[in-house]
């Protein structure tokens, strides 16, 4: 069986953890005000989301991934194919609509209370920043769902299909 190598094992998942959370954060963040500034911490993991992104990308495309099982063909091929690409995109393209909006707010980027991080020169006003803030929330929706399936076609691998797609990234 040809495995993931473990840096990209890693940061699968490592990234998968903080998307999750950082999905659940902006969900519930209005359910759990005042109690815990979500926000915040938010903002911080979705930049340091789009960070760890760039650089498995980067990872990506100088160390091949193993190919997929020979039985795996077609149809099935072409959906994990759209479903990969849709998952790098949306890693890219949600925490960059967060920071274009956010960048147009009053509060400072701060990165865990470290540093603050350089705000993109946007304002209220620019119609970027509205359709930055309704793309943030609509792919955030798009993101869970396509989360959904990627466990739910790892899972089929695993307990029904019983190959080792699933274990070529653990």
């Amino acid at each position: 069986m040809q495995r993931y190598n473990s840096v990209a094992r890693a940061l699968h998942w490592i990234l998968a953890i903080l998307i999750i959370g950082n999905l659940a954060g902006g969900l519930l963040h209005d359910a759990l005000e005042g109690v815990v500034e979500v926000m915040p911490i938010h903002k911080a993991t979705g930049l340091l989301i789009l960070a760890l992104t760039v650089f498995r990308i980067v990872w990506r495309l100088t160390n091949r991934p193993p190919p997929l099982p020979g039985h795996v063909h077609g149809l099935e091929r072409t959906a994990a194919q759209a479903a990969h690409a849709g998952l790098y995109a949306l890693m890219l393209v949600m925490p960059l609509t967060g920071w274009i909006f956010s960048s147009a707010g009053k509060w400072p980027l701060s990165f865990y209370g470290l540093f603050d991080v350089p705000k993109l020169p946007f304002t209220k006003g620019d119609p970027i920043v509205g359709a930055a803030h309704e793309g943030h929330e609509i792919l955030g929706w798009v993101f869970l769902a396509l989360i959904v399936l990627h466990i739910a076609a790892a899972l089929r691998h695993h307990f029904v299909l019983k190959d080792n797609v699933l274990r070529r990234m653990a």
